[in-house]
């Protein structure tokens, strides 16, 4: 499995990109893969293949209002035992005891 952070945003259109935003986040909800939407990025987990098409498809409708889109992109891929981000942060929230504020 893989978990990847993504942000990616079209170049030339202004200071506000939510419009864009939404609509890559439209295209994440409807792939049924598991994500984490978040102020800055959002974390999405599955197959190789599943999420990179994914993030595939959400660099593609940014062409579709820019002749150019800017991304960053961190890559966690784990061969075994992986539990997924949820569990990552349980185990974090569990040696300190509480929960923490999550976007």
């Amino acid at each position: 499995m893989v978990t990847v952070d993504f942000s990616a945003f079209p170049v030339g259109k202004g200071e506000h990109v939510s419009k864009q935003v939404a609509k890559s986040l439209d295209i994440i909800d409807k792939s049924k893969l598991n994500y984490q939407f978040g102020p800055m990025g959002t974390t999405i987990e599955g197959s190789w293949d599943e999420v990179f098409k994914v993030v595939k498809k959400c660099f593609l409708a940014m062409g579709k209002d820019a002749n150019r889109a800017y991304g960053t992109i961190k890559i966690d891929y784990q061969f075994k035992d992986n539990k997924g981000m949820k569990a990552r942060v349980s185990r974090v929230e569990k040696k300190l005891g509480r929960k923490l504020n999550k976007a």
